[in-house]
């Protein structure tokens, strides 16, 4: 988890909510945490909002979040 926060943190455009809700994201399997990592390894320059797509394109981004009915009432 330490590589992907300094990799995380490097990116110029990084922001607070970004890390915290990518690293949420990858600590819920080491699947996870490895095409995260393999993501940001394989980029050229990367920005918050390329990984953020990458993220929630996974088949598995949606089965763990609250939909969208839970989160208003």
């Amino acid at each position: 988890m330490d590589e992907l926060y300094i990799k995380l943190t490097a990116i110029p455009d990084s922001y607070f909510g970004f890390v915290i809700g990518i690293i949420s994201y990858a600590k819920r399997d080491p699947e996870c945490l490895n095409k995260v990592l393999q993501f940001l390894n394989e980029a050229t320059n990367p920005t918050s909002s390329d990984v953020v797509q990458f993220v929630m394109e996974q088949p598995d981004f949606h089965e763990y979040g609250a939909g969208l009915k839970e989160m208003v009432i």
